[in-house]
C-alpha cells in the first residue's frame, strides 16, 4: 500500500488516485512496487530496480534505501531517473520522469520510527549490495542487531528516504486491437500541458 499525505490537486495526481483506487478494488498486488531507472555517470551505465513506494506527500515521491547502496551513488551522480508502475489487474502502465533528492531528515526519522524492529535490524546489520562470502553471515549479522534494541529505534545515518517530483506522467491504458489508451502530462514551469499519444 501507498500512503497519501495532502497529495496535490493537480489532474495527473487526481488521475493517478482514480487509477489507483480501481486497482485496489480489483486486488492489485504488490501495488506499490515502482521501478527506478537511473544513470550512473561514474560508471557510465543504466541500472534499474524495484522500490516500494511509501509516501506520496503533495507532490514528494517518497522511497527508503541505504544511503551507500549503489543506485544512491547513481542518484547522487545524476539526479535524472525514470519510473514505471504496472499495474496487470487494470492492464495500466504508468510512466514518470522526475528529479531526484534526499528526503528530509525529520520524515526519514518519522517513517524509520514507525517499522518493525526486525526491518530497522536488517537496515542497521546490511550494507546493501556489497558483496559478501555466504548468506549465514548476512543471518548472523540480523540475529546479533535484533538483540541490540537500544540501537533499533534510531535511524542510521546511512539509511534514510529519497524524493522525486515528477515532471512527466504518461497513462497507459491497454486496450483491444492494440489501440491503447495514452495521456500525457508535461509539466513546465508549473503549468501542466495533456495530450494524447497515438498507439
Amino acid at each position: 500500500m501507498i500512503n497519501f499525505i495532502d497529495v496535490c490537486k493537480d489532474t495527473p495526481y487526481i488521475r493517478f488516485l482514480d487509477f489507483y483506487k480501481r486497482a485496489i478494488l480489483k486486488k492489485q498486488r504488490n501495488i506499490e512496487a515502482i521501478s527506478i531507472s537511473s544513470f550512473n555517470d561514474n560508471r557510465k551505465e543504466v541500472e534499474s530496480r524495484y522500490v516500494n513506494l511509501k509516501y506520496i506527500r503533495d507532490q514528494e515521491w517518497i522511497f527508503f534505501s541505504n544511503y551507500h547502496s549503489p543506485k544512491s551513488e547513481s542518484f547522487s551522480s545524476h539526479k535524472q531517473i525514470s519510473a514505471i508502475l504496472f499495474w496487470e489487474s487494470i492492464n495500466l502502465q504508468i510512466r514518470i520522469k522526475a528529479k531526484i533528492y534526499k528526503t528530509d531528515s525529520d520524515f526519514s526519522d518519522y517513517h524509520f520510527s514507525k517499522r518493525s524492529l526486525s526491518k530497522n535490524a536488517l537496515a542497521i546489520s546490511s550494507f546493501q549490495s556489497k558483496p559478501i562470502e555466504s548468506f549465514d553471515i548476512i543471518k548472523d549479522n540480523f540475529e546479533n542487531a535484533l538483540k541490540k534494541k537500544e540501537i533499533l529505534t534510531k535511524r542510521p545515518d546511512y539509511w534514510g528516504g529519497f524524493s522525486f517530483e515528477p515532471y512527466y506522467f504518461e497513462f497507459w491504458e491497454g486496450g483491444s486491437n492494440r489501440l491503447n489508451k495514452r495521456e500525457a502530462f508535461l509539466k513546465d514551469k508549473k503549468i501542466w500541458t495533456h495530450s494524447y499519444l497515438q498507439p
